[in-house]
């Protein structure tokens, strides 16, 4: 997998205590990276001023721009750093995602790193916050983090789809499972592979009086446990560290995720987008409400941005 050379964290505006910022120093001390801390920021006053002209409007932005550019400097100054550059970057931007995504294509960074909090159901129907466009549209990874410590010897959860034997989610597969072997070396932790199947449709077990519920499902099981396994071994990770659970990824791999007091879960996304995406949604985005620790969400090798044609 590519080293992170160049990681581009996401502020948060509202608060002093930067979560993404910590959690990307260390990654950034465990490769030499450069930090490259971003804040986008908009205000429609300033561009609803009619009474002023263009030229006295600029003036407005760029004044806020110069106040917050003094914030962050300020914030990153009381931060002990060893041996890592840390860049401050502040653009005026009505669409956050966009300016992150375009600045990080642009860059040619590595990794994207932002704090995620709980979002509010009913409103994300209509509005869709910033995390889940930048999982959906970002061609780097995505390291979404909460309030969760790394330790030493903690656990990576890798998420696998091993119902489908297509080429490119196999790819995904083998992708999730190397980052999470690489970042398991630099933080002493170990991988664990966790996959969810479908229990026995309701309908059958009504429809087919001669059908064997029980059986049906323990087929299923067993199919889902011998690919996971097969996948671990080809990785050399340890049979025990293997979890196949009945259920929807959105609950098995939260649930896994707290037993195990996983440091990390790495999922893959195919960043679906329009419609589709607002109706059925990704597990991404279903699961990151429900973890209690940070996410990492990888596209599929050859991934293009829709903000890049």
């Amino acid at each position: 997998m590519k080293e992170y050379k160049k990681i581009l964290v996401i502020i948060n505006p509202t608060t002093d205590h930067q979560a993404a910022l910590d959690r990307a120093i260390e990654l950034a001390s465990k490769s030499q990276a450069q930090i490259t801390a971003f804040l986008s920021i908009f205000d429609f006053s300033y561009e609803m001023t009619s009474i002023l002209s263009a030229h006295e409007r600029e003036a407005m932005r760029q004044g806020v721009i110069d106040q917050r550019t003094a914030w962050l400097n300020a914030l990153i100054s009381k931060i002990n750093l060893e041996n890592i550059k840390i860049d401050t970057q502040v653009v005026w931007h009505n669409r956050p995602f966009e300016s992150v995504i375009q600045f990080a294509m642009a860059g040619e960074y590595d990794l994207i790193v932002k704090s995620t909090h709980a979002h509010d159901k009913l409103k994300a129907v209509i509005f869709t916050p910033t995390d889940w466009h930048l999982m959906r549209k970002a061609p780097q990874p995505v390291l979404m983090v909460k309030e969760h410590d790394w330790p030493v010897a903690g656990k990576i959860l890798c998420a696998v789809n091993v119902a489908s034997e297509d080429e490119d989610q196999q790819n995904l597969n083998g992708k999730i499972i190397q980052y999470a072997q690489d970042l398991a070396v630099k933080f002493s932790a170990s991988v664990h592979l966790v996959n969810g199947y479908p229990g026995t449709p309701v309908n059958l077990a009504i429809e087919l009086p001669d059908f064997d519920a029980n059986a049906y499902n323990d087929s299923v099981r067993i199919q889902h446990e011998q690919r996971v396994q097969c996948l671990a071994n080809s990785y050399n990770i340890p049979n025990e560290n293997c979890h196949v659970e009945e259920g929807l990824p959105e609950d098995v791999i939260p649930e896994l995720a707290e037993k195990l007091d996983a440091e990390l879960v790495i999922l893959g996304t195919v960043g679906r987008t329009g419609f589709s995406a607002a109706l059925i949604g990704n597990t991404a985005e279903h699961v990151i409400d429900s973890l209690n620790c940070d996410l990492l969400a990888l596209k599929p090798d050859g991934y293009k941005s829709p903000l890049a044609e």
